[in-house]
């Protein structure tokens, strides 16, 4: 049986609280029309886009999460990913590589792991893993910058999830990270693990408790990932705005070590549609910009742009969240490093 207090009435001034993030982005978007009506169109025009190309992997994770959890099947996945630690890095790391998924479509599926109780290692790898390439971006990098950048990449990404998720294995090992979801979603995680050990009805449809359970994941995940992306693609559609291209172009010019790590720090907040950067960080090196610095910038963007981590920091505790940019700095001032080794030879 669920409990029904799940489902009580919240108090009005909780309530408030929880809208929070859909009042900011509405104030900000009120904030753009009282300063230019056109660029406020603009803006929401990108908004309704990026929410558009995101929402069929969102409503593929949401549902899929749903089910498993009304099913009971979340058992099953998250007892098929706790097996042997390296092997489990290894693979979320390979699968997250050559996944389809985009570094904001990744965030459903990631939030879906972590309620079911998947260890935050292969979920890491996964994690960090993911969002750098994707079918469609080796393709599309292979014929605007090459296949050695593209091989590249996919190996960058690679490795960043097996050292990621590794780290994160020893750390846990150790003693840290027992705590890494935040209060909304650790509550949905501990429920579940309540109700556990329970039997597997996979036809849930017919028992109203079961239904009960789709409808309240269902709607409780949507409305949560929903409201950051929101919130996250408002904010991306403003950097945009006040950071565009040329101003990149103007700060990540030259060779050397310098280059790389700026590349890495700015690929941070600075990174745009992982489909528009590559002719930007073509153009750059056309420009004298070193093979490094590109890949530095792209690695660095494709784990952490603003979308990505703000979805992140909707998620997991500060301190997860704060290792996450840490392995996208560094992983990406590496692979930028190693890479531009390598062309060099």
């Amino acid at each position: 049986m669920i409990d029904t207090s799940l489902f009580a009435p919240t108090p009005f001034w909780r309530q408030i609280k929880r809208q929070r993030i859909w009042l900011i982005s509405a104030a900000l978007l009120l904030g753009m029309f009282a300063i230019s009506p056109a660029l406020a169109i603009a803006n929401i025009r990108f908004v309704a886009t990026a929410l558009f190309g995101v929402s069929p992997f969102l409503l593929l994770s949401v549902a899929l999460a749903a089910y498993s959890t009304a099913t009971g099947a979340d058992q099953l996945i998250a007892r098929a990913l706790r097996g042997n630690p390296v092997k489990m890095i290894i693979i979320a790391a390979m699968i997250g590589g050559l996944s389809p998924f985009c570094s904001c479509g990744v965030i459903p599926l990631i939030a879906a792991l972590l309620v079911m109780g998947v260890p935050l290692s292969a979920v890491m790898a996964f994690w960090l893993a993911s969002p750098v390439i994707d079918p469609s971006m080796f393709v599309l990098t292979v014929g605007v910058l090459g296949q050695s950048f593209a091989i590249g990449k996919l190996l960058a990404a690679i490795g960043l999830g097996v050292a990621g998720g590794s780290l994160i294995h020893l750390a846990s090992k150790a003693g840290y990270f027992s705590d890494v979801l935040r209060p909304e979603l650790a509550a949905r995680a501990n429920m579940n693990r309540v109700t556990e050990p329970k039997p597997i009805v996979w036809a849930f449809w017919r028992d109203a408790a079961r239904r009960a359970r789709f409808g309240y994941e269902a709607r409780s995940t949507t409305l949560f990932l929903g409201k950051w992306l929101l919130l996250a693609f408002t904010l991306e559609s403003l950097l945009l705005t006040y950071m565009p291209a040329e101003m990149i172009a103007a700060t990540l010019g030259g060779s050397g070590l310098g280059p790389i790590a700026l590349a890495s720090l700015l690929g941070v907040p600075a990174y745009m549609n992982g489909y528009a950067a590559l002719p930007l960080v073509d153009g750059l090196m056309g420009q004298g910009m070193s093979a490094g610095a590109g890949m530095a910038f792209l690695v660095a963007g494709g784990v952490t742009s603003m979308p990505a981590a703000l979805a992140v920091w909707a998620l997991v505790r500060p301190p997860v969240f704060a290792l996450y940019i840490g392995f996208a700095l560094v992983g990406a001032f590496s692979a930028g490093l190693l890479f531009q080794l390598a062309t060099s030879l």
